[in-house]
């Protein structure tokens, strides 16, 4: 159940609903393949920025960034460490709830957990030396380096200012879905 930044009860998140984006029953990765995705794949990479909204309904974005992950055609995939900074910030400011709402749609399969393998590792420390000046942090090249093995463009983000610099490998820009 989500809380508001009063640490009264809300309502859960929009996109908790215990059933794939396309309405189906949820799909079960068999165990271990979490990082490996079935192609093609058409997702909605998520930064933490528009989950955690979606979670805090006192939060400015929270309408926008609901409309917009309980609306996506596409299957929602978050980068595992993304989940680290969501518990992180989730955990501080509304209390254990919400973050085990999030959970639960994880392990449901509403939302996929992509983790994050040796390659992209390397890909990561790139994006930080070369990203330096923007004092891009681990989570944020984490992501690029997501979207760039799983051949993404968009990226549901209220983080404008880093992903709106990053030049991603595969194409010329990524696509900043405002949430």
């Amino acid at each position: 159940m989500a809380r508001d930044r009063r640490g009264g009860a809300a309502e859960e998140p929009p996109f908790h609903r215990r059933r794939g984006v396309d309405g189906s029953a949820p799909r079960r990765s068999p165990a271990g393949r979490r990082d490996r995705l079935r192609a093609p794949l058409v997702a909605l990479i998520c930064d933490t920025g528009p989950l955690y909204a979606v979670l805090d309904r006192a939060d400015a974005d929270h309408r926008i960034c609901a409309e917009l992950l309980s609306g996506s055609e596409d299957r929602l995939v978050v980068p595992a460490p993304v989940i680290v900074e969501l518990d992180w910030l989730s955990g501080n400011r509304l209390g254990p709830e919400p973050f085990a709402a999030f959970l639960a749609d994880v392990e449901d399969g509403a939302i996929s957990v992509v983790d994050l393998v040796r390659p992209d590792y390397q890909r990561v420390g790139e994006l930080l030396a070369r990203y330096s000046d923007l004092r891009l942090g681990f989570v944020d090249a984490a992501i690029v380096a997501v979207v760039e093995r799983l051949g993404e463009q968009k990226l549901a983000t209220l983080d404008r200012r880093h992903f709106g610099m990053i030049r991603p490998s595969h194409v010329e820009a990524l696509d900043l879905l405002r949430a």
